[in-house]
Protein backbone atom coordinates (compact mmCIF):
# COMPACT_ATOMS: atom_id res chain seq x y z
CA UNK A 1 0.00 0.00 0.00
CA UNK A 2 1.12 3.49 -0.83
CA UNK A 3 2.82 5.41 2.23
CA UNK A 4 0.41 8.04 3.84
CA UNK A 5 0.99 11.61 5.18
CA UNK A 6 -0.35 9.72 8.64
CA UNK A 7 2.25 7.34 8.03
CA UNK A 8 4.82 10.11 8.26
CA UNK A 9 2.65 11.29 11.23
CA UNK A 10 3.37 8.39 13.47
CA UNK A 11 6.73 7.48 12.66
CA UNK A 12 7.83 10.64 13.15
CA UNK A 13 5.65 11.30 16.69
CA UNK A 14 3.79 15.04 15.55
CA UNK A 15 0.84 15.73 13.92
CA UNK A 16 -0.78 15.42 10.33
CA UNK A 17 -0.41 19.26 10.51
CA UNK A 18 3.50 19.20 11.43
CA UNK A 19 4.10 17.01 8.57
CA UNK A 20 2.34 19.28 6.09
CA UNK A 21 3.58 22.23 7.48
CA UNK A 22 7.18 20.91 7.11
CA UNK A 23 6.50 19.88 3.79
CA UNK A 24 5.55 23.30 2.53
CA UNK A 25 8.79 25.10 4.40
CA UNK A 26 6.39 26.62 6.85
CA UNK A 27 8.81 28.13 9.45
CA UNK A 28 6.55 27.08 12.51
CA UNK A 29 8.52 24.62 13.92
CA UNK A 30 11.88 24.13 14.88
CA UNK A 31 14.76 22.81 12.90
CA UNK A 32 15.14 19.54 14.56
CA UNK A 33 11.31 18.62 14.05
CA UNK A 34 11.46 19.88 10.67
CA UNK A 35 14.73 17.50 9.90
CA UNK A 36 13.09 14.46 11.90
CA UNK A 37 10.17 14.75 10.06
CA UNK A 38 12.25 14.75 6.40
CA UNK A 39 14.18 11.85 7.88
CA UNK A 40 11.27 9.99 7.99
CA UNK A 41 9.48 11.40 4.43
CA UNK A 42 13.06 10.03 2.50
CA UNK A 43 13.32 6.99 4.86
CA UNK A 44 9.46 5.82 3.97
CA UNK A 45 9.77 7.53 0.23
CA UNK A 46 6.46 9.29 0.81
CA UNK A 47 5.12 11.33 -2.25
CA UNK A 48 2.73 14.01 -1.23
CA UNK A 49 -0.37 13.82 -3.51
CA UNK A 50 -0.03 16.68 -6.14
CA UNK A 51 -4.38 17.31 -5.36
CA UNK A 52 -4.13 17.31 -1.92
CA UNK A 53 -1.42 19.67 -1.97
CA UNK A 54 -2.29 22.13 -4.45
CA UNK A 55 -5.39 22.54 -1.90
CA UNK A 56 -3.21 23.95 0.83
CA UNK A 57 -0.42 25.85 -1.10
CA UNK A 58 -2.77 27.16 -3.39
CA UNK A 59 -0.18 26.48 -6.53
CA UNK A 60 -0.35 23.20 -8.90
CA UNK A 61 3.33 23.97 -10.23
CA UNK A 62 1.41 24.20 -13.49
CA UNK A 63 1.38 26.43 -16.41
CA UNK A 64 -0.68 26.76 -19.65
CA UNK A 65 0.46 27.59 -22.64
CA UNK A 66 -2.39 28.24 -25.17
CA UNK A 67 -1.30 28.65 -29.07
CA UNK A 68 -3.29 29.14 -32.69
CA UNK A 69 -1.87 25.87 -33.58
CA UNK A 70 0.77 22.90 -32.48
CA UNK A 71 1.63 21.64 -35.99
CA UNK A 72 5.17 22.85 -37.64
CA UNK A 73 8.72 23.88 -36.46
CA UNK A 74 7.91 27.63 -35.75
CA UNK A 75 5.68 25.87 -32.73
CA UNK A 76 7.66 23.13 -32.55
CA UNK A 77 10.88 25.74 -31.26
CA UNK A 78 8.50 27.69 -29.06
CA UNK A 79 7.12 24.83 -27.07
CA UNK A 80 10.89 23.45 -26.79
CA UNK A 81 11.31 27.16 -25.34
CA UNK A 82 8.69 27.28 -22.58
CA UNK A 83 9.13 23.85 -21.69
CA UNK A 84 12.74 24.20 -21.01
CA UNK A 85 12.68 27.66 -18.82
CA UNK A 86 8.88 25.59 -17.60
CA UNK A 87 11.47 22.88 -16.46
CA UNK A 88 14.29 24.90 -14.83
CA UNK A 89 11.83 26.59 -12.55
CA UNK A 90 10.07 23.04 -11.10
CA UNK A 91 7.13 24.26 -13.46
CA UNK A 92 4.77 21.56 -15.33
CA UNK A 93 3.37 22.71 -18.42
CA UNK A 94 -0.04 22.13 -19.89
CA UNK A 95 -0.39 22.45 -23.95
CA UNK A 96 -3.85 23.32 -25.95
CA UNK A 97 -4.46 24.62 -29.42
CA UNK A 98 -6.89 27.43 -29.95
CA UNK A 99 -7.02 26.37 -33.70
CA UNK A 100 -6.62 29.92 -34.53
CA UNK A 101 -10.18 30.61 -33.79
CA UNK A 102 -10.59 33.52 -31.73
CA UNK A 103 -13.69 31.82 -29.63
CA UNK A 104 -11.62 28.74 -28.77
CA UNK A 105 -9.38 31.36 -26.60
CA UNK A 106 -12.11 31.70 -23.94
CA UNK A 107 -13.19 28.00 -23.68
CA UNK A 108 -9.79 26.35 -23.57
CA UNK A 109 -9.04 28.92 -20.85
CA UNK A 110 -11.41 28.14 -19.07
CA UNK A 111 -10.61 24.43 -19.15
CA UNK A 112 -7.27 25.33 -17.64
CA UNK A 113 -8.48 27.09 -14.69
CA UNK A 114 -7.64 25.74 -11.60
CA UNK A 115 -5.75 23.19 -13.15
CA UNK A 116 -2.64 26.36 -13.75
CA UNK A 117 -1.08 28.62 -11.87
CA UNK A 118 -0.62 30.13 -14.55
CA UNK A 119 -1.11 31.05 -18.52
CA UNK A 120 1.02 31.73 -22.04
CA UNK A 121 -1.84 32.77 -24.84
CA UNK A 122 -0.49 33.11 -28.32
CA UNK A 123 -3.35 34.15 -30.29
CA UNK A 124 -2.78 36.81 -33.37
CA UNK A 125 -6.74 37.36 -32.57
CA UNK A 126 -6.62 38.19 -28.90
CA UNK A 127 -7.59 42.12 -28.69
CA UNK A 128 -8.90 43.81 -25.33
CA UNK A 129 -12.73 43.22 -25.50
CA UNK A 130 -11.66 39.52 -26.05
CA UNK A 131 -9.03 39.50 -23.14
CA UNK A 132 -11.25 41.04 -20.81
CA UNK A 133 -14.03 39.26 -21.51
CA UNK A 134 -12.54 35.90 -21.77
CA UNK A 135 -9.80 35.50 -19.93
CA UNK A 136 -9.74 34.87 -16.28
CA UNK A 137 -9.04 37.99 -14.45
CA UNK A 138 -7.79 35.76 -11.35
CA UNK A 139 -5.01 33.99 -13.02
CA UNK A 140 -1.62 35.79 -14.21
CA UNK A 141 -1.16 35.87 -17.77
CA UNK A 142 1.18 36.80 -20.59
CA UNK A 143 -0.48 37.46 -24.20
CA UNK A 144 2.55 36.73 -26.92
CA UNK A 145 2.71 38.25 -30.00
CA UNK A 146 -0.95 39.92 -29.49
CA UNK A 147 -2.18 43.54 -30.38
CA UNK A 148 -1.55 46.28 -28.17
CA UNK A 149 -4.58 47.27 -27.26
CA UNK A 150 -5.07 45.12 -24.16
CA UNK A 151 -3.93 46.62 -20.75
CA UNK A 152 -4.69 44.01 -18.44
CA UNK A 153 -1.85 41.13 -19.07
CA UNK A 154 1.83 41.66 -20.04
CA UNK A 155 2.41 41.41 -23.71
CA UNK A 156 5.40 39.66 -25.30
CA UNK A 157 5.49 40.42 -29.02
CA UNK A 158 8.06 40.28 -31.90
CA UNK A 159 8.95 43.44 -34.07
CA UNK A 160 6.57 41.87 -36.83
CA UNK A 161 6.87 45.59 -38.62
CA UNK A 162 10.40 46.39 -37.60
CA UNK A 163 12.07 42.76 -39.24
CA UNK A 164 9.38 43.24 -42.22
CA UNK A 165 10.49 46.50 -43.20
CA UNK A 166 14.39 45.68 -42.76
CA UNK A 167 14.02 42.99 -45.00
CA UNK A 168 12.69 44.61 -48.16
CA UNK A 169 15.12 47.19 -47.51
CA UNK A 170 17.73 44.39 -47.71
CA UNK A 171 16.43 43.15 -51.03
CA UNK A 172 16.22 46.94 -52.55
CA UNK A 173 19.64 47.14 -51.47
CA UNK A 174 20.63 44.20 -53.80
CA UNK A 175 19.20 45.75 -55.91
CA UNK A 176 15.73 44.15 -56.85
CA UNK A 177 12.56 46.74 -56.97
CA UNK A 178 9.72 44.60 -57.65
CA UNK A 179 9.29 43.08 -54.64
CA UNK A 180 6.26 41.12 -54.28
CA UNK A 181 5.40 40.13 -50.50
CA UNK A 182 3.33 36.45 -49.68
CA UNK A 183 1.22 38.25 -46.73
CA UNK A 184 -0.22 36.29 -43.74
CA UNK A 185 -4.00 35.44 -42.68
CA UNK A 186 -6.26 38.22 -42.58
CA UNK A 187 -6.92 39.90 -39.04
CA UNK A 188 -3.95 38.08 -38.40
CA UNK A 189 -1.95 40.48 -35.78
CA UNK A 190 1.39 39.15 -36.56
CA UNK A 191 0.73 38.98 -40.88
CA UNK A 192 -0.53 42.92 -40.33
CA UNK A 193 2.53 43.91 -39.17
CA UNK A 194 4.61 42.33 -41.73
CA UNK A 195 2.26 43.51 -44.54
CA UNK A 196 2.31 46.89 -43.43
CA UNK A 197 6.61 46.83 -42.49
CA UNK A 198 6.53 45.91 -46.47
CA UNK A 199 3.96 48.37 -47.46
CA UNK A 200 6.10 51.58 -45.94
CA UNK A 201 9.49 49.84 -47.21
CA UNK A 202 8.56 49.67 -49.97
CA UNK A 203 7.26 53.24 -50.54
CA UNK A 204 10.63 54.35 -49.03
CA UNK A 205 12.65 51.88 -50.90
CA UNK A 206 10.63 51.71 -54.01
CA UNK A 207 8.22 54.70 -54.24
CA UNK A 208 7.22 54.30 -57.96
CA UNK A 209 6.54 50.66 -58.30
CA UNK A 210 3.31 49.48 -57.50
CA UNK A 211 2.80 46.56 -54.53
CA UNK A 212 1.96 43.29 -54.99
CA UNK A 213 0.83 41.27 -52.24
CA UNK A 214 -0.21 37.89 -53.04
CA UNK A 215 -2.80 36.37 -50.74
CA UNK A 216 -1.46 33.44 -48.26
CA UNK A 217 -2.60 32.12 -44.41
CA UNK A 218 1.12 31.23 -43.50
CA UNK A 219 0.85 27.42 -44.64
CA UNK A 220 3.34 25.57 -47.15
CA UNK A 221 0.44 24.95 -49.74
CA UNK A 222 -0.63 28.59 -49.62
CA UNK A 223 2.98 29.48 -50.76
CA UNK A 224 3.12 26.89 -53.11
CA UNK A 225 -0.52 28.63 -54.77
CA UNK A 226 1.19 32.04 -54.66
CA UNK A 227 4.27 30.73 -56.40
CA UNK A 228 2.16 29.63 -59.15
CA UNK A 229 0.15 32.93 -59.24
CA UNK A 230 3.62 35.06 -59.42
CA UNK A 231 4.87 32.79 -62.40
CA UNK A 232 1.82 33.31 -64.40
CA UNK A 233 2.25 37.24 -63.81
CA UNK A 234 3.08 38.92 -67.24
CA UNK A 235 6.02 40.64 -64.94
CA UNK A 236 7.30 38.78 -62.51
CA UNK A 237 8.62 40.25 -59.50
CA UNK A 238 12.20 40.26 -58.90
CA UNK A 239 12.18 39.03 -55.27
CA UNK A 240 9.51 37.39 -53.46
CA UNK A 241 9.31 37.83 -49.15
CA UNK A 242 6.88 35.27 -47.66
CA UNK A 243 5.79 36.36 -44.67
CA UNK A 244 6.50 33.11 -43.11
CA UNK A 245 9.55 30.69 -43.76
CA UNK A 246 7.34 27.43 -44.79
CA UNK A 247 5.31 29.70 -47.11
CA UNK A 248 9.18 30.53 -48.25
CA UNK A 249 9.33 26.77 -48.68
CA UNK A 250 5.84 26.64 -50.70
CA UNK A 251 7.09 29.07 -52.87
CA UNK A 252 10.52 27.57 -54.04
CA UNK A 253 8.54 24.59 -55.03
CA UNK A 254 6.90 25.84 -57.08
CA UNK A 255 9.17 27.79 -58.79
CA UNK A 256 11.61 24.65 -59.00
CA UNK A 257 8.97 22.80 -60.41
CA UNK A 258 8.64 25.68 -63.63
CA UNK A 259 12.35 25.53 -63.87
CA UNK A 260 12.55 29.21 -62.30
CA UNK A 261 16.17 29.40 -60.94
CA UNK A 262 16.70 30.84 -57.05
CA UNK A 263 18.29 33.43 -57.08
CA UNK A 264 19.28 33.64 -60.14
CA UNK A 265 15.94 34.61 -62.06
CA UNK A 266 13.83 35.65 -58.61
CA UNK A 267 15.04 35.92 -54.94
CA UNK A 268 13.71 34.77 -51.63
CA UNK A 269 13.16 35.46 -48.66
CA UNK A 270 11.14 34.54 -45.46
CA UNK A 271 10.36 35.25 -41.94
CA UNK A 272 11.03 33.27 -38.70
CA UNK A 273 14.31 31.51 -39.18
CA UNK A 274 12.22 27.91 -38.32
CA UNK A 275 14.95 25.20 -38.49
CA UNK A 276 14.75 23.43 -41.94
CA UNK A 277 15.71 27.30 -43.59
CA UNK A 278 19.10 26.04 -43.71
CA UNK A 279 18.51 23.39 -45.40
CA UNK A 280 16.76 23.60 -48.17
CA UNK A 281 18.42 24.75 -51.68
CA UNK A 282 19.87 27.64 -51.67
CA UNK A 283 19.28 28.09 -47.73
CA UNK A 284 16.84 30.74 -47.72
CA UNK A 285 17.06 34.22 -46.63
CA UNK A 286 14.92 34.96 -43.54
CA UNK A 287 14.03 37.60 -40.89
CA UNK A 288 15.22 35.42 -38.06
CA UNK A 289 13.51 35.25 -34.26
CA UNK A 290 14.92 33.20 -31.73
CA UNK A 291 12.02 31.42 -31.33
CA UNK A 292 13.20 29.29 -28.75
CA UNK A 293 14.30 32.23 -26.60
CA UNK A 294 10.71 33.72 -27.03
CA UNK A 295 9.30 31.02 -25.34
CA UNK A 296 11.80 31.11 -22.52
CA UNK A 297 11.24 34.74 -21.92
CA UNK A 298 7.30 33.94 -21.81
CA UNK A 299 8.27 31.95 -18.59
CA UNK A 300 10.44 34.00 -17.38
CA UNK A 301 7.73 36.94 -17.49
CA UNK A 302 5.34 34.89 -15.94
CA UNK A 303 7.33 33.40 -13.10
CA UNK A 304 7.85 36.45 -12.15
CA UNK A 305 3.95 37.38 -11.44
CA UNK A 306 3.95 33.71 -9.64
CA UNK A 307 6.57 34.65 -7.52
CA UNK A 308 5.58 38.25 -6.82
CA UNK A 309 1.60 38.16 -6.79
CA UNK A 310 1.63 41.91 -5.23
CA UNK A 311 3.82 43.52 -7.53
CA UNK A 312 2.15 45.81 -10.38
CA UNK A 313 2.15 43.90 -13.78
CA UNK A 314 -0.62 45.31 -15.33
CA UNK A 315 0.30 46.80 -18.86
CA UNK A 316 3.47 45.06 -18.74
CA UNK A 317 4.98 45.46 -22.61
CA UNK A 318 8.38 43.87 -24.18
CA UNK A 319 9.33 43.74 -27.85
CA UNK A 320 11.63 40.82 -29.03
CA UNK A 321 14.28 41.96 -31.60
CA UNK A 322 14.71 40.52 -35.42
CA UNK A 323 17.62 39.82 -37.34
CA UNK A 324 18.49 39.77 -41.40
CA UNK A 325 20.08 36.22 -41.93
CA UNK A 326 21.10 36.00 -45.57
CA UNK A 327 21.88 33.27 -47.06
CA UNK A 328 21.69 32.16 -51.09
CA UNK A 329 18.10 32.29 -51.70
CA UNK A 330 19.15 36.21 -52.43
CA UNK A 331 22.29 35.77 -53.89
CA UNK A 332 24.29 35.60 -50.55
CA UNK A 333 28.12 34.23 -51.14
CA UNK A 334 27.38 30.07 -50.65
CA UNK A 335 30.56 30.61 -48.31
CA UNK A 336 28.99 33.30 -46.25
CA UNK A 337 25.37 31.52 -46.84
CA UNK A 338 26.83 28.22 -44.72
CA UNK A 339 28.14 30.10 -41.23
CA UNK A 340 24.58 31.32 -40.82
Amino acid sequence: MAVTIKDVAREARVSVASVSRALNGHRSMTADTRGRIMGVVERLRYVPHPSARSLITRRTHTIGALLPDLHGEFFSELIRGIDIAARARGLHLLVSSSHGDAGEVAAASRAMQGRVDGMLVMSPYVDAQIARDDLPLDLPIVLLNAPPANAQHSTLNVDNYGGAFAMVQHLAGRGHRRIAIIAGPENNFDAAERLRGYREAMARSAPDVAPCVLAGDFTEESGYAAGLRLLAQKERPQAVFAANDIMAVGCLIALNEAGVRVPQDIALAGFDDIPIARFVAPPLTTVRVRIADLGRNAVETLALQLENPEAEQEGKRQTVGCEIVARGSCGVEAARAQRQ
